[in-house]
């Protein structure tokens, strides 16, 4: 018992003095980092394009509109988001597995 209650004090005192570690790093300009994967002109007109129509979507008035239009307008919403993802690439780590990582990395270490 008082092992878990060690292990519990340090693991709670080294998640303490994490956010301090984080503030003291310097901050770097967006402008001086490199994109690992560069995206051609051709993608970045097709993601410009999907945006303004995502941005149209929103702003319009979707009370007027019947129930199966707005169904092909939440269809067409996500495709564009898929598309969007798939344009842009890399990799999402939802909260769930994040949170997951990160007790498991406690319990190990």
């Amino acid at each position: 018992m008082k092992k878990f209650v060690l292990c519990l004090m340090a693991t709670v005192l080294s998640l303490a003095f994490i956010p301090l570690q984080l503030s003291a790093t310097p901050k770097v300009e967006s402008s001086s980092l490199v994109d690992p994967s560069p995206v051609s002109p051709a993608d970045a007109a097709k993601a410009n394009e999907l945006l303004l129509r995502l941005n149209e979507i929103k702003t319009s008035d979707k009370s007027e509109l019947s129930t199966p239009a707005k169904k092909e307008l939440r269809k067409e919403v996500r495709s564009i988001n898929s598309e969007l993802k798939a344009i842009s690439g890399g990799i999402y780590i939802s909260a769930a597995v994040l949170l997951v990582i990160v007790i498991l990395l406690i319990v190990l270490l």
